[in-house]
């Protein structure tokens, strides 16, 4: 392992990690945080030739604790997963651990297609100190309901983080019901689920799954406060990464079952959670980075930049209002 002078900590970090991890080291699990409130997904900044920006993501993860936000998400969906190679991952995992120094949760993505494929990258993860793992169900493979208990026990068994089930039907193509998910939640490891799918009936499911020792998460911002007054108890949020003290008062006033100023929050954050829905995510998302000095709006192909038009427009509007508010309080 050659090091050059000047290397940084994070990246020392995750090479050592590494290196144990490859030698067969045990690690110790990192402390039990508490997985609830605003958990912010995180996206992925590149530079303009392509590259990671750590630079930006430090700035990125600054602004998050700095207002509020209670856990993060690396390499997620939002994240651009699967758009990284494994020592991008493995660098944005580790620089994260180490910027957040155990102030909040890092969570970390680690679902794959393939029950094996998902079990290795959840045992490096761990090596790269996440203190939890977001394992969305099977995508594209459209596995049955057996088969999805079957591969979640798997990774529970074997990963050696603690798992949040991630249901999020219109990217999988295949639905983490709630009966199964009532089958699941016993075992141990199984801590939580983020549900994206947001109809009335699936809150009301998955609120009444919700125990101390099983959280339910939000994973869609639009019905997020729904899910949070239901029972649920936080969000993993995608508009959080622009504005996540305005997210965290949401989500502080839903937990706490304070029906009028939740529904209030929400109201102020609807503009921006309609006009992040223009593209697909982390599309919109990111082309709101820019005025905030958080890194550029690019997302790796095949996705493309939002292009300067009716959308992008309506997004700088939405941020603007938010800002106008945020000064006048």
């Amino acid at each position: 392992m050659i090091l050059r002078p000047g290397t940084s900590p994070a990246v020392l970090y995750w090479r050592k990690r590494l290196f144990q991890y490859h030698a067969g080291f045990e690690f110790e699990p990192e402390p039990v945080l508490d997985i609830r409130g605003s958990i912010c997904a995180l996206i992925t900044p590149f530079t303009a030739d392509g590259g990671l920006d750590l630079v930006a993501f430090g700035k990125l993860l600054d602004y998050q604790m700095a207002g509020g936000t209670e856990g993060v998400v690396v390499a997620g969906s939002t994240g651009e997963a699967h758009m990284l190679e494994h020592d991008e991952y493995d660098r944005l995992l580790a620089f994260a651990v180490e910027r957040v120094a155990g102030r909040i949760p890092v969570i970390a993505g680690t679902g794959e297609a393939g029950t094996a494929k998902t079990v290795a990258l959840t045992r490096r993860a761990k090596a790269l100190g996440a203190h939890a793992a977001l394992v969305v169900a099977p995508y594209y493979v459209r596995p049955t309901q057996e088969g999805l208990r079957r591969h979640f026990l798997e990774v529970a068994d074997h990963g050696g983080l603690p798992v949040l089930l991630y249901n999020v039907p219109t990217r999988t193509a295949c639905d983490l019901l709630p009966a199964t998910v009532a089958a699941l939640r016993d075992h141990p490891s199984i801590v939580g689920i983020k549900e994206a799918q947001g109809s009335d009936e699936r809150i009301s499911a998955l609120a009444e799954l919700a125990r101390p020792d099983f959280v339910y998460l939000s994973g869609d911002d639009g019905t997020a406060c729904r899910a949070m007054l239901a029972g649920g108890a936080g969000t993993i949020s995608v508009v959080a990464n622009l504005v996540p003290r305005a997210f965290r008062m949401l989500c502080d006033a839903a937990t706490a079952g304070d029906r009028g100023e939740a529904q209030r929050c929400d109201a102020v954050l609807a503009p921006l959670v309609s006009a992040l829905n223009c593209a697909p995510n982390p599309i919109a998302v990111k082309a709101g980075l820019p005025p905030l000095g958080l890194g550029s709006a690019a997302p790796r192909l095949p996705l493309v930049e939002l292009e300067d038009g009716p959308d992008r427009a309506r997004l700088r509007e939405a941020l603007a209002a938010l800002a106008s508010l945020a000064n006048a309080a």
